[in-house]
């Protein structure tokens, strides 16, 4: 196989990150955002050691919380939104707002509240930053606007139970939409100017403190979305919604029957028609907030598990080659940089391989996979090369605390024996853990911020499969202690990261 050094893509310079999500940073409204508490944890990565923060999707959600089911590819989540930054501004004044009546929507309150303040000031300088963001985003944040308006007003429905005229997109019905829904349409643009700004205010700080933001892009995307409903040539279903097949990945170690996501395939040849235009599209707002995107399931981008739509599991699936190639060449040719991770876990073949290191991209590796007794395991430090990425456990795996308490994980006498030590109690098997992926071959070692706490699996994030009680995960009390901040910023010395 040989790499084509030309696809100028990732450093690959030795450092060590941390994987958290924004929701899960503290804050007494139902989840974290991007005020004080993210500025204080890129503080918290630099005083370790850290070079790199990793996180989830930042899209807006459905009700399940899902990050890898979002409302738009790219739109930024509301609920991130931080309510401190607005009252800085004077927009908000949360004396105002009896939380008695917010039906626990305190932070969609807050948001309403602010935009009618925003709008009635009518501040010249800011007015024209959002006219220049709306003409910036134009191209996705019209539709995006429109359809959440339209999902207000049709009580939250999927599009594809909305009335025929709007499902169809019939020019007359969406301009009368438009017109009629002009409040909210202007409520979510204000909502998306604050985000962005909010983000690259972040961004910014992350840079002085010289921490790179890592970010998440799943492959699919949501069937209910702005995305689907506003560029459906894209997708393969009809004018309804309605799907033959739909996208999945076989039966794996999460789960014996696969996980059927429901996400629509793509019309592969109408996007190679277009020349990949929505793919370039999403890129481009994706290289704008982060300094590194891995790409969710990248292996299909080689292949997609193909499953009937009127299958309940995901076993009786095919796999159908897609021109992944082709689009990574025309992304390539678009953006000259790419800065990809690949998430080549799971059911990978020769083909993933090869695509993947065609174009130079790093792939991922993780030690909770590894401990079988099997010593050709890929995922044991010995089988790690350079242009891998090496975790102790995803946001999809239990804690490795979790993961140590349980010995039907793994093979304990073998993991004794690779460690070179007796492990006596789980927490000791966790910071073995911990130290392998440091002291790994690989440039890149991630861990989750559960393991820098050493929780349980009580604090585990995602089960995959499951539906409800996920993404729920948050940073309580709970204080990386002064002395295991010296030792991980020892591990980190001490292995050149």
């Amino acid at each position: 196989m040989t790499t084509h050094v030309n696809f100028n893509t990732l450093s690959r310079k030795r450092r060590a990150g941390v994987l958290l999500h924004p929701t899960s940073l503290p804050e007494s409204l139902g989840n974290g955002d991007l005020g004080h508490q993210a500025y204080r944890f890129i503080e918290f990565l630099n005083t370790c050691g850290f070079k790199v923060w990793q996180m989830l999707p930042l899209g807006p959600t459905h009700d399940d919380k899902s990050p890898y089911q979002c409302l738009s590819a790219h739109a930024g989540n509301p609920l991130l939104i931080s309510l401190d930054w607005l009252e800085d501004r004077g927009w908000l004044v949360r004396e105002k707002i009896d939380v008695t009546e917010t039906a626990g929507n305190y932070r969609l309150f807050c948001l309403k509240q602010a935009a009618e303040n925003f709008y009635q000031i009518n501040d010249k300088s800011w007015m024209e930053r959002i006219s220049g963001f709306s003409r910036e985003h134009a191209n996705w944040l019209d539709d995006y606007a429109l359809f959440i308006a339209l999902k207000n007003k049709y009580q939250n429905q999927p599009w594809y139970d909305w009335p025929v005229p709007v499902r169809h997109r019939e020019v007359t019905a969406l301009d009368e939409a438009s017109r009629e829904l002009q409040a909210t349409i202007k409520q979510t643009i204000f909502e998306q100017f604050v985000f962005f700004t909010q983000w690259h205010e972040l961004h910014d700080y992350a840079k002085r403190y010289e921490i790179e933001l890592f970010g998440d892009m799943p492959i699919f995307v949501a069937k209910d979305s702005a995305d689907v409903w506003a560029q459906r040539k894209n997708f393969l279903m009809n004018e309804d919604g309605e799907m033959a097949y739909v996208a999945g990945v076989p039966p794996d170690a999460f789960s014996d029957t696969g996980q059927r996501w429901g996400n629509p395939l793509y019309d592969w040849e109408y996007m190679r028609a277009t020349s990949f235009s929505w793919w370039k599209e999403r890129f481009n707002t994706q290289l704008k907030l982060f300094d590194m995107i891995r790409i969710d399931h990248f292996r299909g981008l080689q292949a997609c598990w193909q499953i009937p739509g009127d299958e309940e599991t995901a076993i009786n699936g095919k796999w159908v080659e897609v021109p992944g190639r082709e689009l990574l060449l025309e992304l390539f040719d678009t953006f000259h940089y790419l800065p990809l991770i690949a998430e080549d876990l799971g059911v990978i073949t020769d083909e993933v391989i090869e695509l993947k290191e065609s174009f130079n991209l790093p792939g991922m590796k993780v030690l909770q996979f590894a401990f079988d007794g099997n010593t050709d395991n890929p995922h044991l430090p010995h089988r790690h090369k350079i242009s891998d990425l090496i975790y102790t456990g995803t946001h999809d795996n239990d804690t490795t605390l979790g993961w140590a308490n349980d010995e039907e994980n793994y093979n304990k006498p073998f993991f004794e024996e690779y460690t070179g030590r007796n492990i006596e109690s789980a927490e000791q098997g966790a910071w073995s853990m911990i130290r392998l992926a440091m002291s790994s071959v690989s440039f890149l070692c991630m861990l989750p911020m559960q393991d820098l706490l050493m929780l349980d699996s009580s604090a585990r994030m995602n089960i995959p499969g499951t539906v409800g009680g996920n993404w729920l995960w948050r940073l309580g009390l709970e204080k990386v202690k002064a002395k295991r901040i010296e030792k991980i910023s020892r591990l980190i010395t001490l292995y050149q990261r």
